[in-house]
């Protein structure tokens, strides 16, 4: 339950750090356009690059004290490290021969 509170809260902030901020507006301002009218310029805003920092700085410290709370979840089993490998060599062995009754030298794989 505390992981999904987690995430609920770090996607609620997620979405509203992506949320535009609203400019109030006035009717006042407003007017049809005639056109004899010279093209209008687009003004530019000084304070857009102040809203998108703040909304990554939220983000950020968001994304951390998350993280922060879902790692903090106590001990975790992690498995132990496998076996080395068997140590090997090849030693030469008398072996019985199987066609006429007699013994030969064969090289033997012997593992420990």
């Amino acid at each position: 339950m505390k992981t999904i509170l987690t995430w609920a809260v770090m996607a609620s902030c997620g979405v509203a750090a992506l949320l535009p901020m609203a400019a109030p507006a006035s009717a006042q301002e407003w007017r049809r356009p005639h056109y004899d009218d010279p093209p209008r310029r687009h003004h530019h805003h000084d304070n857009n690059g102040a809203a998108i920092a703040g909304g990554l700085a939220a983000g950020v410290i968001g994304g951390l004290i998350g993280g922060a709370i879902v790692n903090n979840s106590g001990p975790r089993y992690i498995d132990p490290p496998p076996p080395p490998p068997p140590r090997c060599w090849f030693e030469d062995r008398r072996v019985p021969n199987a066609y006429d009754g007699g013994w030969h030298m064969e090289s033997m794989r012997v593992c420990q």
